[in-house]
């Protein structure tokens, strides 16, 4: 099919001949000038994981990209964090079993453990209300059994953990962001926490900040984290996708909502593909319509936090409320970056990021 300009009739006609779900609703009228594509296919479609898919991380292995790794939740009462190799395969020796309905999972790079720089996986339990995290590669525990999230809080959900995003600032310093499936309206939703040894050769967590809006419309999962611009991203369900200062020293002003338009219903995943360490573009899933919008990670010159919507795209993967992005080369098959999204068959699909750039898109 070829690309178009779209307008709404267009913009109808081309999800039915892609196979996108459900028809969108009259207010899903895209800003003009962006471009829809056709139906997306993956290059690899992972095994199964045993109950139900929710939230995807890439881990890259910078002594060996091939031996990168994909590490996703499986969300159950009594579920998992499942971990893949390139080729979709579930590497056994590595999955953690036995998790209290992990919910989201995000790597971050290089915590000091021991004197020595450990790479981790991080996932919200939440029926536990822990976070959980993993030394990587070997996916060993090194949490002393969880962290306690959101403690004293009394409503209803508000401490039913459910996103995570990990912060890496310049000096070094590792932080938690962290939602649930309630929370207050005016601020307060997100709590971030500072990530440190606790002495032990184990993860300790301090609360340093309680922040951001919320609808209350439905709920906030899918949290992102711009580690170089210095951003965290999250979407306010059926509302859009809100930012703000990932340092908790910069104050808790929201600086953009943006993703307001041209979503059948809610707004998840939220992933960064950087084409430098300033530009790049933010996918957000549209999880009614099996598509990913996506938007400039820059503003413009009058606005640094406009973000411009450019691209739809619509993807095989179904009902995807979790998805995550790399900007470098892996292997033969993924030599220009992956694009991994979950999918509601017990699966993820994994993308070459030139399919999902097309023509349209920088490819680095």
């Amino acid at each position: 099919m070829n690309k178009l300009t779209i307008s709404y009739l267009s913009f109808l006609a081309l999800l039915s001949a892609a196979g996108a779900g459900c028809q969108p609703s009259s207010g899903t009228k895209l800003p003009p000038g962006v471009v829809v594509s056709a139906l997306v296919k993956p290059a690899i479609v992972t095994e199964q994981v045993s109950y139900d898919t929710d939230d995807p991380a890439i881990w890259y292995n910078a002594a060996n990209p091939a031996q990168s790794l994909i590490i996703g939740t499986d969300k159950n009462a009594d579920g998992g964090l499942y971990v893949f190799n390139l080729d979709g395969k579930i590497i056994a020796d590595k999955v953690v079993k036995g998790l209290k309905r992990p919910n989201n999972v995000d790597i971050a790079y290089g915590l000091m453990l021991n004197g020595n720089k450990t790479d981790i996986a991080v996932t919200t339990e939440r029926m536990s209300h822990k976070l959980r995290i993993y030394a990587l590669p070997d996916m060993k525990p090194v949490d002393n059994g969880g962290l306690d999230m959101f403690t004293g809080e009394n409503g209803v959900e508000y401490r039913d953990l459910m996103g995570i995003a990990m912060y890496t600032t310049k000096d070094g310093k590792i932080y938690a962001i962290v939602g649930r499936k309630n929370g207050p309206k005016e601020s307060g939703y997100l709590w971030q926490y500072l990530l440190t040894d606790n002495g032990t050769g184990t993860v300790k967590a301090t609360l340093v900040r309680k922040f951001g809006a919320y609808s209350g419309k439905k709920e906030i999962e899918a949290i992102a984290v711009d580690n170089e611009l210095g951003y965290v991203y999250y979407s306010d369900e059926q509302v859009g996708v809100r930012q703000y200062y990932a340092d908790p020293d910069k104050g808790n002003q929201q600086l953009a909502l943006f993703a307001t338009k041209g979503f059948q219903e809610d707004h998840e995943g939220i992933s960064i593909y950087k084409s430098t360490d300033t530009t790049g573009y933010i996918l957000v899933s549209d999880q009614g319509a099996n598509r990913f919008h996506i938007f400039t990670r820059e503003g413009t010159p009058a606005n640094p936090f406009e973000h411009r919507e450019l691209k739809v795209v619509s993807v095989a993967a179904q009902q995807s409320d979790g998805s995550d992005v790399l900007n470098k080369p892996l292997n033969a098959n993924f030599k220009h970056g992956l694009f991994v999204a979950m999918s509601d068959d017990k699966t993820f699909h994994f993308y070459r990021w030139e399919d999902i750039a097309g023509k349209d898109l920088k490819v680095k």
